[in-house]
């Protein structure tokens, strides 16, 4: 008995195309570009923005720095400015004024009424700011020299008084030479003034208002 063996290979459907569909997946470092990109966008953003900002206040604080300088007259500040730097020239000449008036008061207080002095010179430091003192007198004896070289020990102001050169004249009076400095604030003329003391100035007191008198009574003439 004979089998019958099909040998067509012919598929009886039809034979449909398949479509291969490929998955794309986003990588690591693509995420992290677009993350820095839109960090980048929002960024530019902000700064134009800010920018914006910056700029009207910029403009706000000039106007209001116009307005100001129109408010005071350039004129003025122009005078004030001139002014203050002739202050500020005074003070300095004030503070670098020299008054040996202090020296004179010091010498009349402690000198005796055996010396007598016939020159006075000063010469003023450049370094310390004082000044050299340089004297010649004439004394009623050696002993009238040693007891004001005492006085002049004694004064703070006058330092390191030199009494030198002591000769005798014709008349047995001692000639000498005195030599001594004083300190810069001691001739200071500015501190001078600051020791002047103000006088407080007077209390003007109202005179006292006398009582008035009360009017005369008026008197009635009685007839009879």
């Amino acid at each position: 008995m004979e089998q019958n063996f099909q040998t067509s290979f012919i598929p009886k459907r039809p034979i449909l195309n398949e479509q291969v569909r490929v998955s794309h997946s986003l990588g690591i470092f693509s995420v992290i570009a677009i993350f820095i990109f839109l960090t980048m966008i929002l960024a530019t953003g902000a700064l134009y923005l800010y920018q914006g900002v910056l700029g009207k206040k910029i403009n706000s604080m000039q106007n209001a720095l116009a307005l100001a300088k129109n408010r005071f007259e350039p004129a003025k500040i122009t005078q004030l400015q001139v002014l203050d730097k002739r202050l500020k020239a005074s003070g300095e000449v004030l503070r670098g004024h020299v008054a040996v008036s202090p020296i004179f008061q010091a010498l009349e207080a402690i000198t005796m009424k055996t010396i007598r002095y016939t020159k006075f010179d000063y010469v003023l430091g450049e370094k310390k700011g004082g000044a050299d003192i340089k004297l010649s007198g004439v004394a009623v004896g050696y002993r009238s020299v040693a007891l004001q070289s005492d006085l002049f020990a004694k004064n703070k102001n006058l330092i390191d008084p030199v009494f030198s050169n002591l000769t005798l004249d014709e008349r047995g009076n001692v000639i000498f030479d005195l030599e001594f400095s004083v300190d810069q604030s001691f001739i200071n003329y500015s501190a001078m003034l600051k020791a002047i003391p103000v006088a407080p100035a007077p209390i003007l007191t109202p005179a006292p208002v006398p009582p008035s008198s009360p009017p005369p009574a008026e008197t009635s003439e009685v007839i009879y």
